[in-house]
Parts: structure tokens; C-alpha cells; sequence
């Protein structure tokens, strides 16, 4: 490969990986081709970007960022692949999904809301962190139970006394 289509490939990565909020460094070598097809397929569907990469080139763009990734380097080691995603949990659950058949991907690294995590052990967590749009959803609800307490008491309140009027009418 010439040096002039490296630095194109450099530049792109380091492009890639400052636009990208959230991506993940996995390990899918030793996967047949129906599971990487499998695997390709399901991140096709889920809007997750998998690309594989020389881990040069892959720590030369990561020197090029903006972010610190330096943490990351040392799992620069073998084959590597990113997974990009808008949503920092959605590789994680679904390399969970893809464990329960196959040994395959390994997480080396993952970077999820501006935290690296680094090793394979890691997976459960990155699987729980709740996204963006979830925590919105968390604090909405909480928000909106209060209201609704609030509410129905004075609605079982209004009809209690409804209630009362009309016995006390009618003892009359």
C-alpha cells in the first residue's frame, strides 16, 4: 500500500472517530463466514458500522484525534475490527445476543460516553448503560409520577365527596 492511500485512510479514520460518539475495538477473527456474514447482517440492522482496520493505521488516527484514546493502545494487538454507533449500548447487547452461540466477538476495547473501557469483562456493563433517549425517558416518568399521584387523589377525592353529599341528600 502507498503512503499517499494510508494517510487517506488515516485521515478518514480520524474523521470517523471524531464524528462517532460511541465505537467499540472487537476481535472477530476466527469467525466462519456465515457468522461474519451473521454478524455484518445484524449490524447492518441495528445502524452499527463495522469496519476492520490495521491497528497501525488505526493508532495513527487515533493520534491524529482530538480525544485521548492512548488507554487504547496497548489492545492494538491482533486482529482488529470498529463497531461505530450512535448508541452507546447497542454493540454491546448485541455481542451479548451473538455470545450465546459463538466464543466470538471479543471486546478489546469500547469508548461510551466520553469512558474508555477496557477488556473483554467489561461487556455487562457496556450492555446496561442506559442511552441518552432512555435516561430522557427515566427522568420523564419520574416527573410524571408525581403529576399523576396528584391528580387521582383529586379525582377519588372529588368523588368521595360526591358520595358523601349524596348519602347525606338522601338520609333527608
Amino acid at each position: 500500500m502507498k503512503r499517499e492511500d494510508k494517510a487517506i485512510i488515516i485521515n478518514n479514520l480520524a474523521q470517523k472517530l471524531k464524528e462517532a460518539s460511541h465505537f467499540y475495538l472487537t476481535d472477530i477473527s476466527e469467525l466462519n463466514a456465515e457468522d461474519s456474514s451473521n454478524l455484518r447482517r445484524k449490524c447492518f440492522e441495528k445502524e452499527i458500522e463495522l469496519i476492520v482496520v490495521k491497528n497501525t493505521l488505526l493508532k495513527k488516527a487515533m493520534e491524529q484525534s482530538e480525544a485521548d484514546y492512548s488507554e487504547m493502545f496497548d489492545v492494538l494487538k491482533d486482529a482488529t475490527s470498529i463497531m461505530f454507533t450512535e448508541t452507546g449500548n447497542i454493540p454491546g447487547k448485541l455481542i451479548k445476543e451473538l455470545r450465546k452461540k459463538s466464543d466470538k466477538p471479543i471486546v478489546k476495547a469500547a469508548y461510551v460516553e466520553e469512558n474508555v473501557y477496557l477488556g473483554d469483562d467489561q461487556l455487562d456493563a457496556l450492555a446496561n448503560i442506559k442511552s441518552k433517549n432512555e435516561l430522557i425517558a427515566d427522568v420523564i416518568s419520574l416527573l410524571q409520577s408525581p403529576a399523576k399521584n396528584v391528580v387521582s387523589a383529586l379525582q377519588s377525592g372529588g368523588q368521595i365527596v360526591t358520595g358523601v353529599l349524596k348519602t347525606l341528600s338522601e338520609k333527608e
